[in-house]
């Protein structure tokens, strides 16, 4: 960046990307402007510049004429070294002029993905950015995203006119992540059951619809966690009031549309589940990493069903419309990964166009053991490709799961598919789980799902050979039971197997730490920010494990450079002292 060639940074949430621009802004001394979407993200970053000692300012329609104005005087006094804007006031009548005339030394383009119709989250005022290029033609444009494919990255370079840019593609994987990908059998009771195993902890809650999130924030609430709601039915302040309790730990969980979570730079959230399955795997990467951002260790749990296909294409493509370009695609690829039995560090680093070397990832469901694989279920996809067969094409997967597992439900009964030689064929199994089977055999190809208002399940050619005897049914996979794991259990000192990283072995005092971020929460309050910017929780469980009793122990300490140690470091030594 500092030799002034345009790039394109593609590093995974939580990689360091805001990190890339603001420490050479920082050297350099100069202007350097930021455009970014996410009016939260500009405000807790230039907070988090300006209590490091470095002037920042944002320019957003959050603000009044007069603040603006005195914005612009101080970037046109040499007084702002990293200006936060967002794409449309780029190219609002005079801005770039007045620009000019500011000389910045580079240009950083924050989501860059937003300029592609290719990526996930594409934002037609993202277009306009191209007049960057011939408006300062002689400044370098930095392209800045997480979840970026290689054609995605093409689109940018092009989009965004970048001349022989150096690309550079951090890993996409996410070690400290452990994923664990379930059948929704339960909506609340499975929620429930993944936030007590990080009871006091901060998570994300997703899900698809608002009234879904209306629902959980409720039952949550009423079963005593600190959580609040938020999606885009809210008022813009009680928008902001829930995500300010979050960022300031005055709540631990947030239950959210997807809308939540684009910039906010909470690290220390330990648990990111998703009640349905996300639209794309761009989404899922993106939305799940808002995990462990701290390099310690999180879960991703993801909850899906065989419906959450139709609702997003319903939503994708209302009344019959066209979807968006490739969006079913990237559907069906998420699809995919729902029901396959692959390693899912695997899968999501293979996606994005890299190469997996371990054997096995130790973090996620399938090579933790909690999925059941085998030839032994064979018999089981026979029975479902029959049932299917029998009931001719006419009736949906949970119609047909009913039949198969000897639901005495009144449909059954009224339309005598009690009858049936398939009923009751997998008697003794859940619903759920039988269900589940069927969406693995729609992934395989055996199964297809019609495109009606009532969408119904019929064999496919394939599915037809399989009963013919002409193919081998493919190994389904159940859910086991959730094993507990040394991330699981909040200590890193006993790591799971393989050659899985996992930042700062060692065991610490958690009755300490959990003193230290009382204390840490106290000062955010006093200074009116996010504790984030206090410490870390990484640098918390240093301490606590280190145990520092001077200044120069201290700075021993992960995340523990001077300024903290001057600024703050003599409550946290007289703490650690007095608890021993």
């Amino acid at each position: 960046m500092l030799d002034g060639r345009d790039s394109l940074v593609v590093l995974p949430t939580g990689g360091g990307k805001s990190l890339c621009y603001q420490a050479p802004a920082a050297h350099l001394r100069r202007l350097a402007v930021v455009v970014s979407p996410l009016i939260a993200l500009m405000k807790d970053q230039v907070d988090g510049l300006r209590e490091a000692g470095v002037p920042a300012a944002v320019l957003n329609s959050s603000q009044t004429p007069a603040e603006r104005a005195a914005v612009m005087r101080a970037v046109a006094g040499g007084g702002v070294q990293l200006l936060y804007l967002a794409p449309e006031r780029l190219v609002m009548d005079g801005f770039l002029e007045r620009l000019q005339r500011a000389a910045p030394a580079f240009v950083a383009v924050d989501e860059a993905h937003c300029i592609s119709q290719w990526g996930h989250d594409f934002r037609p005022e993202y277009r306009q950015l191209r007049a960057l290029r011939a408006a300062l033609p002689a400044v370098a444009v930095h392209a800045y995203t997480a979840t970026a494919t290689p054609q995605v990255r093409g689109d940018i370079v092009a989009e965004l006119k970048l001349e022989h840019p150096t690309v550079l593609v951090g890993s996409f994987d996410r070690p400290n992540l452990i994923y664990r990908v379930r059948p929704r059998t339960d909506r609340l009771a499975q929620v429930v059951a993944a936030i007590q195993r990080h009871r006091g902890q901060a998570g994300i809650v997703y899900c698809i619809r608002r009234s879904e999130v209306e629902e959980l924030t409720a039952a949550l609430t009423r079963r005593g966690f600190r959580a609040v709601r938020y999606h885009a039915g809210l008022t813009d302040d009680e928008r902001r009031a829930n995500q300010d309790a979050f960022v300031n730990e005055r709540a631990d969980i947030v239950v959210a549309t997807v809308a939540f979570g684009m910039g906010i730079d909470r690290s220390n959230v330990r648990y990111v589940i998703h009640t349905g399955m996300p639209k794309s795997l761009e989404h899922y990467q993106q939305e799940a990493g808002r995990a462990g951002r701290d390099g310690l260790e999180a879960e991703c749990l993801l909850l899906h069903s065989g419906a959450d296909y139709g609702l997003w294409k319903s939503v994708m493509a209302p009344d019959g419309a066209e979807p968006p370009p490739g969006a079913l695609r990237k559907l069906g690829e998420m699809y995919a990964f729902c029901q396959d039995a692959a390693c899912r560090h695997r899968a999501l680093v293979t996606y994005f166009g890299q190469t997996y070397e371990r054997e096995g990832c130790g973090a996620c469901d399938v090579c933790l053991g909690e999925t059941i694989q085998g030839g032994e279920t064979s018999d089981v996809a026979a029975k479902i490709l029959q049932g299917v067969g029998e009931l001719r094409g006419r009736f949906g997967a949970a119609h047909m799961a009913d039949v198969l597992a000897g639901a005495a439900t009144g449909r059954i009964t009224q339309l005598r598919h009690d009858r049936l030689a398939a009923y009751a064929a997998l008697r003794g199994e859940r619903k759920a789980q039988v269900r589940a089977w069927i969406d693995q055999l729609l992934a395989h190809g055996l199964l297809v799902r019609t495109d009606d208002e009532y969408p119904t399940v019929t064999l496919t050619e394939q599915g037809r050979a399989v009963l013919r005897g002409e193919g081998a049914a493919p190994a389904l996979t159940s859910a086991g039971a959730v094993r507990p794991t040394a991330a699981d259990a909040g200590d890193i000192a006993a790591a799971t197997p393989g050659d899985r990283t996992l930042p700062e072995p060692g065991a610490y005092d958690r009755a300490l730490f959990e003193a230290l971020r009382g204390l840490r929460r106290a000062i955010a309050e006093e200074r009116g920010v996010p504790p984030y910017l206090v410490f870390s929780d990484a640098s918390l469980r240093d301490m606590a494990r280190l145990k520092p009793r001077t200044r120069e122990a201290l700075l021993e300490v992960k995340g523990v450079g001077e300024w903290k140690s001057e600024t703050f470091g003599e409550r946290f030594l007289a703490l650690i002292r007095q608890q021993g």
